[in-house]
This record gives C-alpha cells, structure tokens and sequence, in this order.
C-alpha cells in the first residue's frame, strides 16, 4: 500500500510535544509535508530532526504564539509561500494554567486560556479555511477536551474555552461545507509531559472509577483519529465531536 498522505501539507500547533508531536509522527510516516510551530523554535527544532531522521520528511518550523492574532496571519502565508498550500489544519495548541482559588483568577489569565483555546483556533480556521476554500479544499481537525462537556474542577476557564471550540467546529463545519471539512477530537487525559504535574497515584485511583479504561491514555492513541477525519476515509463526516477519552466524559 501507498503512504496515505504523501506529499500532503499538515499545520500542526503546539505539534513540538505531546499529543502535536505523536500526530506529526503519524503523518510523517504516511508520506506528509508538516509544518510545526509553538512558541519555542528550539522544540520545534529538535522535532524537525527527529522526523527527518526517522521518515525523511520536508519540515518547516516556526516559533508562534497561538494566543498573537496578527502573527497567525503572519505565519500561515509563510507556511503557504513555503509549501504552496495546506491541505490539513490541527489546532492542537493548548493550555490550562493552575490557579489556587477561583475567585484568583486574574483577568490575564482567563484571557489568555481563551486566546490559546479558542480566539486562536478561530483565528487559524477561518483563515486557512479560507485558503483551502480559494484552493482545492481539505480538512481542519480541533483538538478539544471531555473537559468541555463535563464540571472541569480547576479548569474551568479551559473547559469554557473547548466548548466554545466545539461549538465553532460545528459552525465552521456549515461554513466552509463542501470542500472543507471541519472535525474535532474530544481527548480525554493522556500521560503526556503535562501529566508529569499530576499526583498520579490520586489519578490512577480515580481513574478506576471514573475512567471505564480505568487509566489515562498514551500520546499515540490520538493519532489514529487524527489520520481518520484528515484522510478520504472521513469524506462523507464534517461537524462531527469524536471522543478519544477512555469513556471519561
């Protein structure tokens, strides 16, 4: 069989670690060109060299805070003066930031886990989705959290802010129908590095009961989800929520 992929262009956010970079792997070995950025070029370096390494691939990476209205703009016209096109779209940047108290919350905060979570997923989706409207169409792919339909305790502003993401996938799914489709992945807790925060052994005992996995899920258990909604084998599914979340949500 033929790589799946080959030759597509794949943005990735926050593709330098995590989940992001367990998804550039995925497209890397089906043949993809990826395009990498997060707000530290030296991760994203050092991601490049793994997967020419290992797949050969054309890389192009960028230091880019997802939360920066205008340099979204910015960088996806250098992706596309680079490439040519983007044929795939992941919003995958994230972050959820502790905060002792609720009412602690600082207005900059809660600002900037909505321009992280959300305000720069819509930035990204209407303007590539504009693009690949003007081209030959093709498929963005969110990345929320079960947080956003369940109580988030110490996460609230985070599980507003994929809400409001699932919302838009919808939205734009009506959009920009026909030739480009707009699906999200609701993930659930995966052990990537920000798991290495947690207490988990107080995780694994909860995860007995309120997971019916009873565990947390490992980085590579996105990616075929991932592969799913961006490939022909999703042709006929726009608008859809996927949850990939051990059944937590």
């Amino acid at each position: 069989m033929g790589k799946q992929f080959l030759d597509k262009v794949v943005l990735i956010t926050g593709g330098s670690r995590g989940l992001g970079r367990a998804m550039a792997e995925g497209f890397a070995a089906e043949g993809a060109k990826l395009a990498i950025v997060s707000r530290k070029l030296e991760s994203c370096e050092q991601t490049k060299a793994a997967l020419v390494e290992a797949y050969g691939s054309e890389v192009f990476v960028r230091a880019t805070h997802v939360g920066d209205w205008d340099d979204l703009g910015v960088m996806v016209e250098e992706v596309i003066a680079h490439f040519g096109r983007i044929d795939v779209l992941i919003n995958n940047a994230g972050m959820s930031p502790l905060y002792p108290a609720l009412s602690e919350i600082s207005e900059v905060l809660f600002d900037k886990v909505v321009g992280v979570n959300l305000k720069g997923p819509f930035r990204l989706m209407a303007s590539v989705g504009d693009r690949m409207m003007q081209g030959e169409g093709g498929s963005i792919i969110n990345i929320s959290s079960s947080a956003s339909v369940t109580k988030s305790p110490n996460s609230e502003p985070y599980g507003a802010a994929k809400a409001g993401l699932n919302a838009l996938t919808r939205s734009f799914a009506a959009a920009y129908g026909p030739s480009v489709r707009v699906n999200c992945i609701m993930a659930g807790p995966f052990l990537t590095d920000i798991s290495e925060a947690w207490d988990m052994a107080a995780f694994n005992e909860r995860a007995k009961s309120s997971i019916p996995l009873q565990r947390g899920g490992e980085a590579a258990e996105i990616v075929a989800a991932a592969l799913y909604f961006a490939g022909p084998g999703a042709s006929f599914t726009t608008g859809a929520i996927l949850a990939v979340d051990g059944g937590s949500h």
